[in-house]
């Protein structure tokens, strides 16, 4: 009976076309006010919107009018709010309702739930944290939570878990990110800090000062869309200028990528083909030209950086592998001819060069090197510092090169118990086990419970948590090789999800709570998550659906199980909270910018700062390294490092060095076996795995309901697959039925399958096909090196072919299947 009334829901909302939505949907508080309409104003990752309400539903959205260049992802916040992948009721997985911690762990995964109020599901929640800290203690819960939340500062989710899970007791943590793990390990042993996250150079001076500007690996036009916070979109008219100066041949522009990216395509410019993970190979050689022919910069050397004279003898082919590090010797791996690299050497020292990198080069095996090499070739063109020179490691996030107006921004939730506060259960004792592991070593810890490795120059034994909780992440999107990961799940005895969507991450956990959207309820937002533009209200679009609640009320609750709420909450409710973390920015900016009162400012909706003022990275080092030192143990540019030295790893030494992969395409490892690289990109239409449940989102750029596989025509000519046939890609590791869709932007050898799409296997087995696209079926799970344990997806091989007989359906998008007990 409870599939045939999903069924009709389902066939409900079909019918009834895509604005329609049977009354039981529609807060009835709405339905008493027919025909009443208003404008409200709210933020997203993908910008600020204005969205009409009529009826107590969501009718149009539009850019907020201070958004010059909004991108079409707001197009799918209805879809996001309406999808039929919401979570609509507490739901618990049937056999671990049945047997708690004893249920049959493989079948994690099959997708039976049953439906309990939520007073049964917290009470559920709330027992199994009180049997965790009294059977095991701390090691055997994880707090999982380092994602993409929601935007909004008071309805921040990980900071709502972290305080109320804080408040019963310690977990295990995690360290680093999916996004930029070995980049952000590497670079404060190099630069002085993490860089990834760091404000750049303004694009204002880029465009006055640079005579080349590369972006390597880097695609801003794409990334840009989206900000941490509400995203401003305020770059875009900088990109606009570049693209005139680049059709003008003002400004000579390269983009060094194996694939025609969607900045080179915008802004008409250069691309420099490379191999796929063979950046390190291509920049030593350009380092032996510059060093060879006398093209670098001595003095800013000698001045500004330590190890250059042991990094060298490397280079030249003096130390234990006896290889100089020639244009000749690096053709053979990059596939860019020694002239090339001897031309484009000379190209970087002649003029003010600036280098841009993206993140992608440093998701893969010794994701380290690039971005450590890349500080190298800076340092030895001599421009770090400069207007218009050195390297930037951000310039494709969050609008990172507008500068700063210099306003405070509002605070968030507290995430730490408050002073004097102790938990309920008090102990400390991990049994020797770590209390913090690598984030991309989740599953390894698991499956390798109780063994030890090296992380960042220190020892981590790897816990045997027995609990996870997940709140406003997917971890089973941003993880790598999900086979692996269907086994590192079967130890769990128990596994939490607050989610709005039906994820892949919940349909392999045993409690799953719905939580509101950010539409559906109030909050404030920074405006520009490195300009600080202003302040957005966060206004509630439409009440929450179904039976979701907010993440503060969600914990709330728990904590009221253990006596906590009222210390939760500081009793304050959700508009008490807004109204706090606002007038606390207001009295902060008093004497440098004017806000309104708060109730002036929710009416209106926003309040703008000025502009800041254009900016040079690392200009204070350069005008004086002593006063300005770096936060590198010397205080200056580490070639090479002591530091890394000391640890004595031999997958991460002391200074940059070309490593081969475990596989590598164009005549590397595994290349005789598996035909193509797999490039597993930030989207170009979604957040990751944010806005994939959007169905009128989705159905703009899928094949066939499939993600859609990027592949050259004459591999598809090749493979006798067609523009919008089914396919199959695959390796030992997973397999995917994907869409073609056939491009001449990308070469011979490489397919993109782009990251986020929702995995959708056919069943819990492991090794069953997932019917949707998801690339990290696929992809490796290694770390990247001893050093940062940071993921390795791009070090990805796979084989494509046609495929044959009766596709099953996409089966992620359909929510659970509700059964009875």
């Amino acid at each position: 009976m409870q599939q045939s009334r999903r069924q009709f829901l389902k066939n409900m909302s079909i019918m009834a076309g895509a604005f329609a939505v049977p009354n039981f949907l529609v807060p009835q508080k709405a339905l008493a006010n027919q025909n009443v309409s208003e404008w409200k104003i709210s933020g997203s990752h993908w910008g600020a919107i204005r969205a009409k309400i009529v009826n107590g539903r969501v009718s149009e959205i539009k850019p907020f009018e201070y958004d010059k260049y909004p991108t079409e992802m707001i197009n799918g916040i209805k879809g996001l709010i309406y999808s039929e992948a919401r979570i609509r009721y507490p739901m618990v997985r049937l056999d671990w309702l049945k047997n708690r911690q004893n249920s049959d762990k493989t079948q994690r995964g099959d997708n039976r739930f049953v439906r309990v109020t939520w007073d049964e599901a917290l009470d559920l929640f709330y027992e199994e944290l009180e049997r965790i800290q009294k059977d095991y203690g701390p090691w055997a819960l994880h707090t999982g939570n380092v994602g993409w939340r929601s935007t909004g500062q008071f309805h921040s989710c990980g900071n709502h878990m972290i305080r109320a899970i804080g408040m019963h007791g310690r977990s295990v943590s995690t360290a680093g990110d999916y996004s930029t793990g070995a980049g952000q390990t590497i670079l404060p042993y190099v630069l002085g800090s993490t860089e990834v996250y760091s404000q750049g150079t303004s694009w204002e001076i880029i465009l006055k000062e640079s005579q080349n500007i590369i972006f390597w690996a880097s695609d801003p036009v794409k990334n840009l869309q989206v900000g941490w916070n509400c995203e401003t979109h305020e770059a875009y008219a900088y990109l606009e200028q570049l693209k005139q100066k680049v059709a003008e041949k003002a400004i000579n522009v390269i983009s060094i990528d194996p694939v025609k990216s969607k900045t080179q395509n915008y802004l008409g410019c250069e691309q420099l083909y490379i191999n796929p993970q063979s950046d390190v190979a291509f920049m030593l050689a350009l380092a032996h030209t510059l060093y060879t022919e006398n093209l670098y910069d001595k003095q800013f050397i000698d001045m500004y950086t330590v190890g250059f004279e042991k990094f060298v003898p490397y280079l030249m082919g003096e130390t234990e592998d006896k290889i100089a590090k020639t244009p000749e010797w690096a053709e053979k791996i990059c596939g860019i001819s020694s002239k090339k690299i001897q031309e484009f050497a000379r190209l970087l020292a002649g003029k003010r060069t600036q280098l841009i990198f993206g993140w992608a080069i440093q998701r893969q095996q010794h994701g380290e090197q690039p971005y450590w090499m890349g500080a190298v070739l800076a340092a030895m063109l001599g421009q770090i510092g400069l207007p218009g020179g050195g390297i930037s490691y951000a310039h494709h996030y969050s609008s990172i090169g507008i500068p700063e107006s210099g306003a405070a921004m509002p605070g968030a939730f507290p995430l730490n118990l408050d002073e004097g506060k102790k938990p309920k259960y008090d102990n400390s004792d991990y049994k020797g086990y770590s209390a913090v592991i690598p984030v991309a070593r989740a599953s390894d810890s698991l499956l390798h419970a109780g063994e030890t490795i090296n992380f960042n120059g220190q020892k981590v034994v790897y816990a045997p948590y027995k609990m996870a909780i997940f709140t406003g992440c997917n971890q089973w999107h941003r993880h790598s090789e999900r086979n692996k990961m269907k086994q590192a799940f079967q130890k769990l005895e128990t596994v939490v999800s607050i989610n709005y969507s039906w994820t892949a991450t919940c349909r392999f956990s045993d409690i799953v709570l719905p939580a509101c959207t950010p539409f559906e309820r109030n909050d404030i937002d920074a405006y520009g998550s490195y300009s600080n533009r202003g302040v957005i209200a966060m206004q509630k679009l439409v009440d929450p659906l179904y039976q979701s609640r907010t993440d503060f009320e969600i914990f709330k609750e728990l904590c009221r199980r253990f006596g906590r709420d009222q210390e939760y909450s500081r009793e304050m409710d959700e508009m008490q909270w807004v109204q706090k973390l606002y007038n606390d920015c207001r009295n902060e900016n008093k004497g440098k910018f004017e806000m309104p009162e708060f109730n002036e400012f929710w009416q209106k909706g926003y309040v703008l700062f000025p502009e800041g003022k254009p900016w040079v990275r690392h200009a204070d080092f350069r005008e004086d390294p002593e006063l300005h030192a770096l936060g590198t143990p010397s205080g200056f540019i580490e070639i090479f490092s002591n530091k890394i030295a000391s640890y004595g790893y031999d997958d991460c030494k002391g200074h940059p060095m070309w490593f081969e992969k475990v596989e590598r395409s164009h005549g590397g490892p595994k290349s005789d076996k598996f035909a193509f690289w797999l490039q597993s990109v930030h989207p170009d239409k979604r957040l990751h795995s944010q806005l994939c449940e959007s169905k009128e989102l989705r159905e703009t750029y899928t094949v066939q309901g499939r993600e859609p596989l990027y592949i050259n025509p004459k591999d598809a000519e090749k493979l006798s697959i067609k523009d919008g046939d089914l396919v199959r890609v695959y390796n030992d590791r997973g397999q995917a039925i994907v869409g073609a869709a056939i491009s001449d932007n990308f070469p011979t050898g490489i397919v993109r399958l782009q990251e986020g799409a929702w995995y959708s296997p056919l069943d819990e087995q492991i090794g069953a096909i997932d019917t949707y696209g998801d690339p990290n079926t696929m992809t490796l799970d290694i770390g990247s090196s001893s050093l940062a344990q940071a993921v390795s997806a791009n070090t990805c091989l796979v084989n494509v072919e046609k495929f044959v007989g009766n596709a099953p359906e996409p089966n992620g998008f359909t929510g659970p299947i509700e059964v009875s007990i």
